[in-house]
């Protein structure tokens, strides 16, 4: 994920890439909890994940709903309740996507707050939000994953614009 948070940290955002036990969020949920005590003077914060990684930065977030101003979800869902939270949320995901479960994904769009932002990126895939290969199941992306990242900056920057 170095590449979306780099592209995301030449517009000025600092981003934190979480090391994971075995590249899983659902072993450490809380693991960003250090990251506010780390990094005190940041006032605005947001919290989120790919896959599996989002659902689980959701949930951590319905435990710690005061020290985040938003979630962004890359092709995943909140399973937690988070529908009257005056927090900001996008959830991104491509239209060739074929790991995500879209059922799941449309049963949990009540678990968001009023006016999230939705954005299907056409033509991206699941793992082009990364830059970690094909992966098993996912769609055949019609961008490239360096477009899939372009758009999905742009879209977190004016999600991030939004709040100002």
């Amino acid at each position: 994920y170095q590449p979306l948070a780099a592209a995301l940290a030449r517009e000025g955002v600092l981003c934190v890439i979480v090391k994971m036990p075995f590249n899983l969020a659902v072993f450490n949920i809380n693991a960003a909890e250090d990251i506010k005590e780390q990094y005190p003077k940041i006032e605005t914060r947001y919290i989120g994940g790919h896959s599996l990684g989002g659902s689980m930065a959701a949930s951590h977030l319905s435990n710690n709903l005061n020290d985040y101003d938003g979630l962004i979800l890359l092709c995943s869902y909140s399973t937690s309740d988070l529908s009257s939270c005056d927090i900001s949320v996008i959830s991104i995901y491509g239209s060739e996507d074929r790991v995500l479960n879209l059922e799941k994904y449309n049963e949990n769009k009540s678990n968001l707050p009023n006016g999230f932002s939705e954005v299907i990126i056409d033509g991206g895939c699941h793992s082009y939000f990364g830059v970690y290969g094909a992966q098993k199941g996912d769609g055949v992306p019609t961008v490239s994953n360096s477009h899939q990242i372009k758009i999905t900056v742009e879209e977190i920057i004016k999600l991030i614009k939004s709040r100002s």
